[in-house]
């Protein structure tokens, strides 16, 4: 299984950027998906994450400027991230807990991650 993010780059403070996570290999099903960051010197955060059924949850500090959203027959998640601050300078991380059959256990994958730059 391969988790491979795209989207990233640099913007301006109060710009808009799309980040997105094609999964692909043996999937039978993919249950959570989410999307993390780090930031230089920093933990690895979670900024939001969908359940299959498209229940959502975001930090505090990206709730109203970030929606998360997929596309399961694709095998595909998305973040939308509007109104972008310096401070959301970091790589983002996808990460999918897939199931590579029916009935299988599912396992964590994360991808390469795609850097998100901010200049204000």
């Amino acid at each position: 299984v391969q988790l491979v993010e795209s989207g990233g780059g640099w913007v301006q403070a109060g710009g808009s950027l799309r980040l997105s996570c094609a999964a692909s290999g043996s999937i039978f099903s993919i249950n959570n998906m989410g999307w993390y960051r780090q930031a230089p010197g920093k933990q690895r955060e979670l900024v939001a994450s969908v359940t299959r059924s498209s229940s959502s949850n975001y930090a505090d500090s990206v709730k109203g400027r970030c929606t998360i959203s997929r596309a399961t027959a694709k095998n595909t998640g998305y973040l939308q991230m509007n109104s972008l601050k310096p401070e959301d300078t970091a790589v983002y991380y996808c990460n999918g807990y897939v199931a590579p059959g029916f009935a299988t256990p599912c396992h964590g994958y994360w991808g390469q991650g795609t850097q998100v730059t901010l200049s204000s």
